[in-house]
């Protein structure tokens, strides 16, 4: 093998952070001297002598950077020596030799060594160039050195600044030590060293020391940033001052030109002092247009700064806060016992309401039961009277007792109508007509006892409560002082609206004794509430104006929500279509009612069930009780006989509930009457009782009131020549009536049908009929019309 020449090497510091062995002195104990072995310094060198001068100089190893390049130039992990390298050139400057502590690579374990073989297998060239591009000293400390260096780093470990929490940590380091100290060529096993599962604590110092580098570091970052901003402005403010200059040289050099263009040649006409004068005098008075102009803007601009003022002024004299208060701590007081009192008031006006309206339902259903019995009862005896299906033995009919008490009830009590009527002087009346509601003495008592008791607690509902909160007059008085000191507040809460609410529980203790079914009851316009509220409406003439008249629809909305449902309830369960009387004084309220109710741009359907509620009880009425029994001729011939006077009466109260249902007219609709009163009750159940009646003057007789019911706005066309459709049955039987009559001596009563037919407006029958049989007397009756 050839022997490798010499090699120079020249001292050099090993910089290696993880050893701490790096700061001993080079003279350890047991550590051999420093060699150095001269070698040629030009050895492997490149041309030029570069590389030369570079090996004159110390290089130094590197630890952490370049761990590729460093690892190979450190051998000494694979190549030990157990002597140590001296300087050979003694003519050198070179400092005092240090020897490198190479520790470190033994504690980082193998693969240090293992780079260095790997490195050194692998590229032998770059091994040879190397050697020759370096010429530094390595010292290669010995095994005492290394074990020296591991038990300092150890008891380094072990003493730290701080103390253990794990009581078995100290323990655990001594017995280490311990060991280390017995057996210092020992070595801890992988399983025996210490695995950090955390970052090594920190004392204060430390954490002071890396918070001001990192609070440096981002200060000098930001002083970087504010100084290149600063620089960038500087730049941008020369190039700024550059344009502007450059604009100036552009602006003087064209000043500069058109200077030296202007011609001197030109000549301008000459100057007149009178021009001069009126353009001056022209200016000056277009000056003081304009100073007039704001001089009497000035002036109003003063005048309203004092009137403004003024009008503070006033406020805050006339505006006292502390009143204001008062008043309206002492309505909000009096609102709210007046709610609370009728809040406890409202469950016995309610008890007392219910009482009433069930004892006057009671009497209606009793007068409607026993007409119905007396009907059922006259109508079955009198069907058996016809048969003469048991007779007793002295020829009588057979009847039960209870029939005949019935029978004998009934015409007592029209024997005492009959009286009344000849004391009257009434004695155009007929049979049927009267409404058959009288009572007996002992129900009469019971009844009067019965509403004198009621009456008399309804006395005593409000009789412990002051007027104030009790009087509608009172109440709206209140509310009255309140619209005329604060108008404002006064419609923004919507009082108008409030007060239908409040006054509803004391209108109805009012009309608990009111009864509009009742002949010569009271009208609504002679209540105490309603003059009240009319005259509380009346007093906001000009503060409604300005608010839409909110104050006027209060009466409107009282009506609706108090008094139609309570007309209602009459109608719907008390009301008896028969009577007249009653009839007359129901439509007279409604009326008034209905009248009063009607509000722009609403609906009431107060109203719609009021309407509703009549129509039905009148089909009711229709149904149940008109009955016209029809019997032979020969059993109606003798108007004395029980059947004829009985079908007579019972015509006529269908002829009277037909007079009742048209006294609608005006309130319901004309379609509604004429479904009602023409075709269920005229065509349905009176014809047909003409039509089985006896032909003469009281068949005419009947025809006239059937035509005196008839409302006149439906024939008030007059370019009419024929009636109503619904009419067409009637007119027939009046002119097959009038053909049979004229036949007979009753000229008078074919001129009565033809009044008639002319009244309903069917002008062509009634010209047909008088051309047929020559009646040239009544052409004068067509001729007035």
């Amino acid at each position: 093998m050839a022997q490798r020449p010499k090699r120079t090497f020249r001292q050099r510091r090993a910089d290696s952070s993880d050893s701490d062995a790096a700061e001993e002195p080079s003279a350890e104990p047991g550590a051999p001297g420093e060699q150095a072995a001269p070698g040629p310094a030009e050895e492997g060198s490149p041309p030029g002598g570069g590389r030369a001068e570079a090996a004159e100089r110390p290089l130094c190893v590197r630890g952490p950077r370049g761990r590729g390049r460093g690892r190979g130039r450190v051998w000494a992990s694979s190549r030990r020596a157990t002597g140590v390298a001296h300087l050979a050139d003694s003519g050198s400057d070179v400092p005092e030799s240090k020897t490198a502590d190479l520790s470190t690579d033994e504690e980082n374990g193998t693969h240090h060594s293992s780079e260095s073989k790997d490195g050194q297998s692998s590229s032998p060239d770059s091994s040879s160039s190397l050697e020759e591009e370096f010429s530094s000293v390595v010292n290669i400390p010995d095994e005492a050195f290394i074990q020296a260096a591991r038990r300092k780093r150890e008891l380094a470990r072990t003493q730290e600044d701080y103390i253990s929490l794990d009581v078995k940590h100290t323990s655990t380091v001594s017995g280490i030590k311990k060991n280390n100290d017995e057996d210092p060529e020992s070595e801890p096993d992988d399983h025996e060293k210490r695995i950090l599962f955390a970052p090594k604590p920190q004392t204060l110092r430390q954490r002071m020391a890396e918070e001001t580098t990192t609070r440096n570091e981002e200060t000098s970052e930001e002083s970087q940033e504010d100084k290149n901003q600063d620089i960038w402005e500087q730049q941008q403010m020369r190039k700024a001052i550059k344009i502007t200059e450059g604009r100036d040289m552009d602006l003087s050099h064209g000043s500069e030109s058109q200077t030296v263009k202007f011609d001197t040649s030109i000549s301008f006409p000459p100057v007149n002092l009178e021009i001069i004068k009126k353009q001056l005098n022209t200016r000056l008075t277009l000056l003081q247009d304009t100073h007039r102009v704001h001089l009497r803007e000035y002036e109003k601009y003063v005048e309203d700064v004092k009137s403004s003022k003024s009008t503070i002024q006033n406020l805050e004299n006339s505006s006292n806060q502390a009143l204001n208060f008062k008043f309206y701590k002492s309505m909000k007081i009096y609102v709210e016992n007046l709610i609370d009192c009728l809040n406890e008031k409202i469950i016995s006006i309610q008890e007392i309401e219910s009482s009433m309206h069930a004892l006057l339902l009671k009497q209606a259903m009793s007068f409607l039961k026993r007409r119905q019995d007396e009907l059922k009862h006259e109508s079955t005896y009198l069907q058996q009277l016809s048969r003469k299906a048991e007779t007793s033995t002295n020829g009588s009919l057979a009847i039960d007792e209870k029939t005949q008490w019935i029978l004998e009830e009934i015409e007592s009590r029209r024997t005492q109508r009959r009286q009344a009527r000849e004391l009257s002087g009434n004695c155009d009346h007929q049979e049927g007509t009267s409404s058959d509601d009288e009572l007996s003495s002992s129900d009469m008592t019971d009844f009067q006892k019965s509403q004198g008791d009621i009456l008399q607690d309804h006395k005593k509902i409000f009789e412990d409560v002051h007027d104030d909160f009790c009087n509608i007059q009172n109440i709206l008085l209140k509310f009255q002082q309140w619209r005329e000191k604060f108008p404002g507040s006064y419609y923004e809460a919507f009082i108008s609206l409030c007060i239908p609410k409040l006054l509803n529980p004391l209108i109805r203790f009012q009309l608990i004794d009111w009864n509009p079914l009742k002949f010569g009851s009271v009208g609504l316009k002679q209540m105490p509430w309603f003059t009240s509220i009319e005259e509380f409406m009346n007093s906001s003439v000009e503060d409604s104006k300005k608010e839409d008249s909110s104050d006027k629809k209060i009466l409107s909305v009282v009506i609706n929500k108090t008094v139609i449902p309570r007309l209602t309830d009459f109608v719907e369960f008390i009301w008896d279509p028969l009577s007249t009387s009653q009839t007359t004084s129901l439509i007279m309220h409604c009326r008034m009612i209905l009248e009063h109710s009607t509000c722009e741009n609403e609906v009431s359907k107060g109203k719609q069930d009021l309407l509703k509620s009549i129509v039905s009880r009148i089909k009711k009425a229709i149904e149940d009780d008109v009955f016209i029994p029809l019997y032979p001729k020969s059993a109606v011939e003798n108007k004395t006989s029980p059947h004829s006077k009985f079908q007579e009466r019972q015509f006529w109260s269908g002829l009277k509930l037909f007079g009742n249902i048209l006294l609608w007219n005006g309130l319901l609709q004309d379609d509604i009457l004429r479904e009602l009163g023409l075709e269920k009750l005229l065509n349905r159940y009176l014809i047909i009782a003409l039509l089985n009646a006896t032909l003469g003057p009281d068949i005419v007789k009947k025809c006239n009131q059937i035509a005196a019911y008839l409302p006149e706005k439906w024939f008030e066309n007059s370019a009419m020549r024929t009636s109503i459709p619904q009419l067409e049955n009637f007119i027939q039987f009046l002119l097959q009536s009038a053909h049979k009559l004229s036949r007979s001596d009753f000229r008078d009563e074919v001129k009565e049908i033809i009044l008639i037919l002319v009244k309903i407006r069917a002008l062509n029958q009634a010209e047909f009929f008088i051309e047929e049989y020559h009646l040239d007397h009544l052409k004068s009756v067509l001729k007035e019309v």
